[in-house]
């Protein structure tokens, strides 16, 4: 079967478990014991780990707090900067309409707690309006903006230089979600001193699930920027997420991004051959029956989204199941009609003919030929 759901979740490199198998089995030390030395180990671990993964983001390795992944990170940023800094007077968030739901439904709960929620229009491909979040900023000062990097649907970058250089003008806060862009865009955070929080997860990049990051940037003098923890308890992390760290994935994180880093050029080129490729294969197989959703430029590679003229997708991806692995979107709203797509101003109709295809550098081109034989 040719897996094609690759924006849902990625296989494991092989290198990843063989590097995550000792800490299963024999390295079990909790890192944040003291003195003896499967504790020591274990520390010693996750601080490489931890270094790993700040220089493929390219920040500071103590800015990088560990999660149980994306949607934590993102609750953790929201709630967090809520709680810290929110008051009668600074409680303005905005947003877009597609963002991933752990946005969407924070805010949905913030602005039950009294927050305004501003939702940013998109275009017809899932970008945001620049003049219209320079608007705000001009005449409200929002107290933080969250705008997803690249869209887990469409593949849409927002212009995130832009973003950040608009909210360092202000003096606003900005969080991104990045958990799609991570290994497949080329960034450092260190050029980016506008974007103050980050969120990614491991599984994303072959790395193993149930982990992921928040970056917590320094302010201009160094400092950390505070913010009221997700988690309260044993103080790990700097006490911005209590918990006894779960050392085997944070070494598989680690180890998935000294990989992803190293390879990060070639995977590239792969995901722009994969892509040119399929979209060849379904231009020929299918001709004007599909209608792609997603822009050919400013985009994640490796990410098509396609309507089936007349199919259910429903019914399309379960026909597809005993040879590929595919999706009709997110794998956190799966049970619910696109709202992205929909953000875009396709109707239920189209959202419901439309099928995701993501790659990664693993597949072979002749692997794609699979779809000669539907």
């Amino acid at each position: 079967m040719l897996y094609l759901d690759n924006s849902a979740t990625t296989p494991i490199h092989p290198e990843v478990k063989d590097a995550m198998l000792p800490y299963l089995l024999e390295e079990f030390g909790n890192p944040s014991s003291k003195y003896y030395t499967l504790a020591e180990n274990a520390k010693n671990a996750v601080e490489s780990s931890r270094q790993h993964i700040a220089k493929l983001l390219g920040c500071d390795s103590d800015e990088i707090i560990f999660t149980s992944g994306s949607t934590e990170s993102n609750n953790m940023i929201l709630k967090g900067i809520a709680d810290y800094y929110g008051n009668s007077e600074k409680n303005h968030i905005v947003t877009s309409k597609t963002e991933h739901p752990s946005i969407l439904e924070v805010c949905e709960y913030l602005q039950s707690k009294g927050f305004k929620i501003t939702y940013l229009d998109v275009d017809q491909f899932g970008r945001i309006n620049l003049n219209q979040l320079a608007e705000i900023l001009k005449n409200e000062t929002p107290l933080l903006v969250s705008l997803i990097w690249g869209n887990n649907e469409l593949g849409s970058l927002n212009p995130m230089i832009d973003i950040q250089n608009l909210c360092r003008e202000y003096n606003v806060f900005l969080h991104t979600d990045a958990t799609q862009v991570v290994g497949k865009i080329e960034f450092s955070l260190e050029e980016l001193s506008g974007i103050n929080f980050l969120s990614c997860s491991a599984h994303k990049f072959h790395g193993p699930k149930g982990v992921g990051v928040t970056v917590l940037r320094k302010d201009d003098l160094g400092l950390p920027i505070p913010i009221t923890p997700l988690l309260h308890g044993g103080g790990q992390e700097k006490n911005y997420r209590s918990g006894t760290l779960a050392v085997h994935n944070i070494v598989g994180m680690g180890k998935a991004a000294e990989i992803t880093l190293k390879n990060f050029n070639a995977n590239l080129d792969r995901l722009i051959t994969l892509e040119l490729e399929l979209r060849d294969i379904l231009n020929n197989k299918f001709g004007t029956s599909i209608i792609y959703n997603n822009d050919i430029e400013q985009k994640i590679p490796g990410i098509l989204n396609v309507q089936f003229k007349g199919l259910n997708n429903e019914i399309l991806v379960k026909k597809l199941a005993p040879f590929m692995a595919v999706s009709t979107g997110s794998a956190c709203s799966s049970s619910k009609p696109s709202h992205v797509l929909q953000a875009i101003g396709l109707s239920l109709n189209e959202v419901r003919n439309t099928i995701r295809f993501s790659l990664n550098p693993t597949i072979n081109v002749k692997d794609l030929e699979i779809f000669n034989n539907l």
